[in-house]
C-alpha cells in the first residue's frame, strides 16, 4: 500500500499515476476518490469530465508544496513550472489535514 505522508503523519492512502495513459485519465468519470491521486510528472491539471471539486497540491522534486488550489469541475489550473508532481484529493481534504504551501510531503510504500 502507498501512503501520502507529512513528517510522521500519514495523511491518506495514495494512488500513483505514473504512466501517460493513467495521468491523462486521472479522476475523470469517478464518483469519488479514496485518499489521493498522485500525478507524476505534472505541472498543470484540469477537471473536465470530473463529477466533484478537488483540492490540488503542486509539489517540487523534494516534496515541498509549492501551490495549493481548489478546482470545481470544468476548470483548468494555472501551470506551476517548478512542479514535479501533483496531489489531487476531494475538495476540503487539505483543510482537514492542515496542508499548506511550504509543507514537505512524501509518497511512501
Amino acid at each position: 500500500m502507498t501512503w501520502l505522508v507529512r513528517g510522521e503523519d500519514v495523511l491518506a492512502v495514495a494512488e500513483v499515476a505514473a504512466s501517460p495513459r493513467r495521468r491523462a485519465r486521472g479522476l475523470m468519470g469517478r464518483e469519488d476518490v479514496e485518499g489521493v491521486l498522485v500525478l507524476r510528472p505534472c505541472r498543470q491539471v484540469h477537471t473536465f469530465g470530473m463529477r466533484f471539486p478537488i483540492d490540488v497540491a503542486f509539489c517540487d522534486g523534494a516534496g515541498i508544496v509549492l501551490h495549493l488550489s481548489t478546482l470545481p469541475p470544468r476548470r483548468v489550473s494555472r501551470p506551476v513550472w517548478r512542479s514535479s508532481f501533483v496531489i489531487e484529493a476531494r475538495a476540503g481534504s487539505f483543510e482537514r489535514w492542515k496542508l499548506q504551501a511550504g509543507d514537505v510531503v512524501e509518497i511512501k510504500g
